[in-house]
């Protein structure tokens, strides 16, 4: 037998005794071809995985408590990675390294209050969500979120703007005779928009896909993400 048959047989068997013990436990990728999700570490895959999957993430750069590691990532950057995670299906493992003490570093407790204090106004853009556009229709993350907007009778789709936009931001390939309003998540501000598509989809077709140009004032945007949302008629 190989080494490597013989790490693959191994595995297997400890598997099943995990799965014997405990039936409706989940088994990530690292043991291997045993695992029920994948866990890229310290980065988001260019492309999502088959199946389901997490990011695992340092709020510095050490998995547990190191003094010397000072390279903090900002509350920004963490921010992004988590509407980056949400836009392509997966989830986001952030983790925390308590000190010799038992207490969070001061500056891991900073950051996670501001992710608290994002999440307060933008939860609904995270949890419970399935990927949204494709990157040509909208440049940067996207989710949606159809029970909330079932309510309503409709489907929602949230876009997230990770940098400042000049003035206005498109959308594309959607059905824009269907839009029922665009507005800012935090507070519900309107936002005015124009749509357009090709002529003849206008005359001949009732339900035309086509380009939604949204109006961002000054006055909405978030320092670290703001999220617009488009509800669609069903």
């Amino acid at each position: 037998m190989s080494f490597a048959d013989f790490c693959n047989t191994t595995a297997q068997k400890l598997a099943k005794m995990i799965r014997d013990l405990q039936p409706n436990i989940l088994i990530n990728d690292r043991l291997p071809n045993c695992g029920d999700f994948e866990t890229p570490e310290q980065f988001i895959p260019s492309h999502p995985p088959d199946h389901a999957w997490e990011t695992c993430l340092t709020i510095n750069e050490s998995w547990g408590y190191n003094s010397d590691d000072c390279n903090f990532k900002s509350s920004r950057q963490l921010i992004h990675t988590m509407c980056e995670v949400a836009g392509i299906g997966g989830n986001l493992l952030l983790n925390v390294s308590p000190m010799g003490n038992g207490q969070i570093p001061p500056e891991q407790l900073e950051r996670l209050k501001d992710i608290a204090d994002w999440m307060e106004s933008h939860s609904e853009s995270i949890l419970d969500t399935t990927p949204g556009l494709e990157p040509w229709q909208f440049y940067g993350p996207s989710t949606r979120n159809g029970v909330r907007a079932s309510r309503a009778g409709g489907n929602r789709i949230y876009l997230h703007l990770l940098m400042k936009p000049y003035e206005t931001i498109s959308v594309r390939g959607i059905p824009i005779k269907r839009v029922k309003s665009v507005f800012v998540l935090a507070d519900g501000t309107a936002l005015t928009y124009t749509s357009r598509c090709a002529i003849m989809d206008s005359i001949l077709n009732s339900n035309p896909l086509g380009e939604l140009t949204i109006d961002v004032p000054e006055s909405v945007i978030n320092p670290y993400v703001t999220v617009i949302c488009i509800d669609i008629d069903s």
